[in-house]
């Protein structure tokens, strides 16, 4: 595990307005955290951190590549990362009650005497949100998928097969079926 020291944010010295951090995220953090839908994931993220007395607007900005594999064909892909997430921190007498309670992601709560902010899980979650759940190869100029051919006929010819193949496990229901 990395040390998460640099994803803690002290923020109780913080002046009330913005701060901006902004954070080059590389293989490192995500060999650490065991990702294994993706490769060569190059992350920037801006965090716009403002902060009010009695809570905390986190923004943050990613952005990056990263290298996935087509769900239809194996076919290696470039993906671009470019979302926005917002968080608004919270500040209570019992943040374990209200987080336990809380409905909704987007906000968080931490006590009064809370100092520090660690924002190393919401960074990773955020980035795993940027890539796509289902990544499949693009379509040509000409509206046709760029998957690899001998792969979706492979798919096609097998789709094919258990379409023709019988099926015996029902065979023997037929007799009731007008009864």
């Amino acid at each position: 595990m990395l040390e998460n020291r640099e994803f803690e944010i002290a923020f109780v010295g913080l002046k009330p307005g913005i701060s901006v951090y902004e954070y080059e995220l590389g293989e490192k953090f995500f060999d650490a955290e065991n990702a294994t839908d993706f490769t060569n994931c190059k992350a920037d993220i801006k965090l716009n951190l403002d902060k009010h007395p009695t809570f905390l607007q986190l923004k943050f900005e990613i952005g990056g590549k990263a290298e996935m594999v087509c769900n239809r064909c194996g076919n290696p892909l470039k993906i671009i990362l470019w979302d926005d997430f917002e968080v608004l921190v919270k500040m209570v007498d019992n943040p374990v009650e209200m987080n336990a309670e809380n409905d909704d992601p987007d906000v968080f709560y931490i006590s009064w005497n809370e100092t520090h902010l660690n924002i190393h899980d919401w960074i990773y979650e955020f980035v795993q949100l940027s890539m796509p759940t289902h990544p499949i190869c693009q379509d040509d100029d000409k509206g046709e998928s760029t998957c690899n051919k001998e792969v979706l006929s492979m798919l096609e010819n097998l789709k094919e097969e258990e379409e023709t193949k019988e099926n015996t496990i029902w065979k023997g229901l037929d007799k009731f079926r007008n009864n």
